[in-house]
């Protein structure tokens, strides 16, 4: 089993869940982030004074896929999420030990299928 957490712009959340589910990955976490990569630092007025905003309006979505899936759910963010700019995201994979599901006990691939 993998975790793959995607941090992507807010515009593109629709398209990566209405992909991911037509893809058979229908289970995402969801979580606002702000943070900085390679883009620069923006400007933005609030109550009539300019201000440097450094960090960037983000979420990030978590995904926790059979080794089959992987290929595909990372295939299905890159494709929704991607507009080939400086600042469209990352996508990070990490190993997932064990998963339990609570409501039943089942433990493993199944839990999350």
């Amino acid at each position: 089993m993998k975790k793959i957490e995607a941090i992507i712009r807010p515009s593109k959340l629709k398209m990566v869940q209405r992909g991911l589910k037509e893809a058979g990955i229908p289970c995402i976490t969801v979580i606002p982030v702000k943070g900085t990569g390679l883009q620069k630092s923006y400007s933005e007025r609030y109550r009539g004074t300019e201000q440097s905003m450094i960090l960037q309006s983000r979420v990030m979505i978590m995904c926790i896929v059979s080794d089959i899936h992987v290929q595909k759910c990372i295939n299905v963010i890159k494709e929704n999420a991607s507009e080939g700019q400086v600042g469209d995201g990352k996508i990070f994979i990490y190993n997932v030990e064990d998963a339990i599901r609570l409501s039943t006990g089942v433990q493993g691939n199944d839990a999350i299928i």
